[in-house]
């Protein structure tokens, strides 16, 4: 097991969060000069739909949804069972850490509160961290750490489990470990800076780079609009 990445290296060549959103800006480029109004000028075109993600590579595709998140049975930071029928209805935001990660981990923790008290009045709209040491991250270990961080256990369940199901779900699950999808070397690490939005239905709509602001405001912005879907 590789423990010596304790902060993300910068990585050569285009993240797949950043193809994502270089694919977004080029479709709305597209719809916003395809619409004109009378006189001729661009009329200001807005997302109202959100694509649905498939595949590791996070190509967005716009039709039939094919890839749900799998099942999964994990122990929160108050020792409750949590799987997918606590999120069943909800949009949810996973993510992964750990908690003595002195890298990333604090910014992702700090934006997901930010996510939290966005939403503490909207009971549609959940997050769900997920450990990455569970050998390390009991549960007594995960409820000090969400005292600290302020969690609202009804709203945000940090998670622990057995180890092959929590890598299993963060990689063939939520496709969040972009070395893997390289490497395919199952005794990697993870270490992962996505936010990844899933919808009430169980698919993924959205991923993001859980350390920048900006991208925490924009799945904000995509919350909203899949709360207007039916």
């Amino acid at each position: 097991m590789k423990l010596n990445k304790t902060v993300i290296p910068a990585k050569s060549g285009i993240s797949r969060i950043e193809r994502t959103q270089c694919l977004f800006g080029i479709l709305i480029l597209i719809l916003s000069f395809s619409c004109k109004g009378k006189d001729g000028e661009n009329i200001s075109h807005k997302i109202t739909k959100l694509p649905y993600f498939n595949s590791a590579d996070f190509t967005p595709e716009w039709e039939t949804p094919k890839h749900k998140i799998p099942e999964f049975s994990f122990v929160n930071q108050n020792g409750e069972t949590i799987t997918n029928t606590t999120y069943k209805d909800k949009i949810y935001i996973a993510d992964f850490f750990f908690t003595s990660c002195p890298g990333i981990c604090p910014t992702l923790t700090k934006n997901m509160a930010t996510i939290q008290d966005a939403y503490k009045e909207d009971n549609d709209v959940m997050l769900l961290s997920h450990t990455v040491m569970p050998w390390r991250d009991s549960v007594p270990l995960l409820k000090a750490y969400a005292e600290k961080h302020h969690v609202n256990s009804s709203k945000w369940h940090l998670v622990t489990g057995n180890k092959d199901a929590l890598y299993n779900i963060a990689r063939n699950g939520y496709f969040a470990d972009e070395d893997f999808t390289k490497t395919q070397d199952e005794s990697n690490f993870i270490h992962t800076e996505n936010f990844v939005l899933v919808d009430k239905h169980g698919y993924i709509r959205g991923v993001y780079n859980g350390t920048l602001p900006i991208d925490v405001e924009r799945l904000k912005r995509h919350i909203e609009i899949l709360k207007k879907e039916v």
